[in-house]
Formats: structure tokens, C-alpha cells, sequence
């Protein structure tokens, strides 16, 4: 009996080397600048490599598709990880890429941010926070003259007082010699009515700021594009 020495064709996977020079996302770049690369583009660069499946901008595509950008500042590196091809770097360079833009665009703001109502605090963090999937908790330090310091991430997930505990809201403000703190946090569902846990962890973190020197001068409930303040309903 004969052999069969009919070879398979498996399909070619382009490597982006093997690309137009002038189609090449590095290549483009330093032609055009970086405000001539598209989304996919930018990715692509960032992912430096693809697999041997994958070119980077196939790999770039397939993570776009999975929400757009406005996704990867949601999504956790274990969760980018799901995506066929996206190891542990790689997912960490874009975790880290998606936080440098973030610092950017806060310091890219000038002047300290001065809080005079709670609108001017809500729109600190709206556009972040409106559409995320979990609770997050952040802190907004304050200084003497109302003036924003720094606003840091506490925890993320359903709150109660074993995630938000005093010490760990407390901590920075302290190290920051802070004046005042506002609380924030989001409910994924859009409703900012305050939850039976949202009151009790405000009323003792109240407390606890009372005896620290650290006034708590509102918390904020953020829905999908709107907020709550708990000082103007009454709450604090």
C-alpha cells in the first residue's frame, strides 16, 4: 500500500514583519506620529509581539472586540487573560499602559481641583466609575483649602465593613496629613439609593474620622451618570 504524501495546508499566520512596510503599526508611527495609528494599532504596538497563531494586530482586534477601549480599564488582568494568546506580560503591559494614561490625564487637569459642592467632586470620578461592573470604594483626600490631594482606590466588591474598615480608609489620609476625605463608591445596578451597609459604613467612618481629626465630608453614590451625596440627603 502506497503512502498518502498529500501535505495538509495549514493556514499562514502573517507575522507583522512579514507585513507592507508602510502597513507595519512601528513603521506608521514614527511616519505619521501616534495621533495617525488607530486603536488596533496602538494595541498592537503595546502587545510588542503575537503568537504563532496571532499577529499582534490579530490579537489586538480580537481584544477590541471585546468591549473597545473603554474595556480594558475595567477589565482585571485575569480577565484578559481569557482572551486566546494574552499571557501574564502581556496583559500587564496593557494594565500598566491603561494606568499610566489614566495618572496622565489626572495631572494633565493643572491646578488642584477645589471641591466647593458636591457636583465638583461627582465629576471627578463619573466618568470612570459610572459603568463598572463591581463596587469600587475610593477615597477623595482633601486638604485646608478643599483642595483635591489624591484620590485612591480602598477596595472592590460588595461593601461591608470586613472590605472598607477604618484603617485601611485611614491609612493614606493619615501618611497624607489629609484635613478632610470624601467617601465615594458606585452601585453597578445605576440606583444610588443608599443601601442599609452603605449608611452603617458611612455612620463609622464618621466616627472614626471624628476621633482621627479627619472630618468625613460627604459620600458619594455613584449611578450611571448620576450621583447621590449623602450630606445633602441628609445622611451625614
Amino acid at each position: 500500500m502506497k503512502k498518502n504524501n498529500t501535505k495538509i495546508n495549514k493556514k499562514h499566520h502573517l507575522a507583522i514583519k512579514d507585513y507592507p512596510i508602510e502597513t507595519r503599526p512601528r513603521e506608521k508611527l514614527l511616519a505619521l506620529g501616534s495621533e495617525g495609528l488607530s486603536d488596533q494599532e496602538i494595541l498592537a504596538i503595546l502587545l510588542r509581539t503575537g503568537t504563532k497563531d496571532k499577529s499582534a494586530l490579530e490579537l489586538a482586534e480580537d481584544i477590541l472586540q471585546r468591549g473597545g477601549l473603554t474595556a480594558l480599564t475595567q477589565v482585571s488582568i485575569e480577565e484578559l487573560r481569557l482572551c486566546k494568546g494574552m499571557g501574564l506580560a502581556k496583559a500587564a503591559q496593557l494594565k500598566a499602559a491603561v494606568e499610566l494614561s489614566k495618572r496622565l490625564a489626572r495631572q494633565s487637569m493643572g491646578p488642584k481641583p477645589v471641591i466647593k459642592c458636591p457636583q465638583d467632586a461627582a465629576e471627578l470620578v463619573m466618568a470612570e466609575m459610572s459603568y463598572l461592573d463591581r463596587e469600587h470604594f475610593k477615597v477623595m483626600n482633601l486638604n485646608t483649602k478643599n483642595q483635591v490631594i489624591v484620590i485612591e482606590a480602598v477596595s472592590v466588591g460588595s461593601l461591608n465593613t470586613s472590605i472598607v474598615h477604618p484603617r485601611e480608609v485611614f491609612k493614606q489620609p493619615i501618611k497624607r496629613s489629609a484635613a478632610s476625605l470624601i467617601l465615594v463608591h458606585n452601585h453597578p445596578s445605576g440606583d444610588t439609593t443608599p443601601s442599609r451597609e452603605d449608611l452603617e459604613i458611612t455612620k463609622r467612618l464618621c466616627a472614626a474620622g471624628s476621633l482621627l481629626g479627619i472630618e468625613i465630608i460627604d459620600h458619594l453614590i455613584i449611578g450611571q451618570n448620576n450621583y447621590l451625596s449623602m450630606k445633602e440627603k441628609g445622611y451625614i
